[in-house]
């Protein structure tokens, strides 16, 4: 499923301040003149997913970002325009420069969850426990490029296995045998969710997104 087809947000919803269609590409930007108050979302409207494999591209286009792509996440119900767009759940990191890059984070949820190089076990009450090794977190941010390059993004999400991908490079892996999540304001593993794109409160940013394609793996 392409969930961009380069032209328009049909299918997405955010807040049009800071998200537009720019050279083919999903483009978030925030400036000095209009800070964000709070993180803010880029929400795919296409249907929930559990098990699937996520590819994207994305591009940093500033001196500094803070970003992520959330998957099997919730939306925070609005209680008003100014309360929309608010996202928790798992993010595949970005940032710039390469800090965070590539690391499993629980927005609004457990927080850092596995650190690049690692491979975790999410224990019951959410404490990550490192279990192994792929490689050394600088070494594997050499395989990631820095501002003005395009890299590969890639998410596996299959049962409680949790993948990320860049370049080629695998960055993390994950099995959460936490206690799923019985809201959505409530930490814990989440079996499926919603995709949505990150801006991050902080410094002047630009960021962009394209080829984001989404295949669904066992059932539906």
């Amino acid at each position: 499923v392409q969930l961009f087809d380069g032209t328009n947000l049909d299918g997405w919803d955010g807040d049009p301040r800071y998200w537009r269609v720019e050279d083919g590409t999903i483009t978030g930007e925030t400036t000095a003149d209009a800070p964000l108050e709070r993180n803010t979302f880029l929400v795919s409207r296409a249907e929930i997913v559990g098990d699937f494999v996520l590819e994207f591209e994305y591009v940093v286009l500033s001196e500094w970002a803070n970003s992520g792509v959330q998957y099997r996440s919730a939306e925070w119900p609005a209680a008003s325009d100014a309360d929309r767009w608010i996202v928790g759940g798992y993010q595949a990191d970005i940032d710039e420069p390469v800090v965070y890059t590539g690391i499993l984070y629980g927005e609004r949820d457990r927080g850092i969850l596995a650190n690049r190089g690692e491979r975790v076990e999410i224990q019951p009450g959410g404490a990550p426990k490192v279990v192994g090794s792929i490689g050394d977190a600088d070494t594997l941010a050499k395989a990631i490029g820095g501002r003005n390059e395009w890299n590969r993004y890639r998410v596996e999400a299959i049962g409680t296995r949790i993948t990320h991908l860049i370049n080629g490079m695998q960055m993390i892996e994950a099995v959460d045998l936490d206690d799923s999540s019985r809201a959505h304001d409530q930490p814990g593993a989440r079996a499926n969710g919603i995709i949505a794109l990150q801006l991050h409160t902080g410094k002047p940013m630009k960021i962009q997104f394209r080829n984001l394609r989404l295949e669904h793996r066992g059932e539906r």
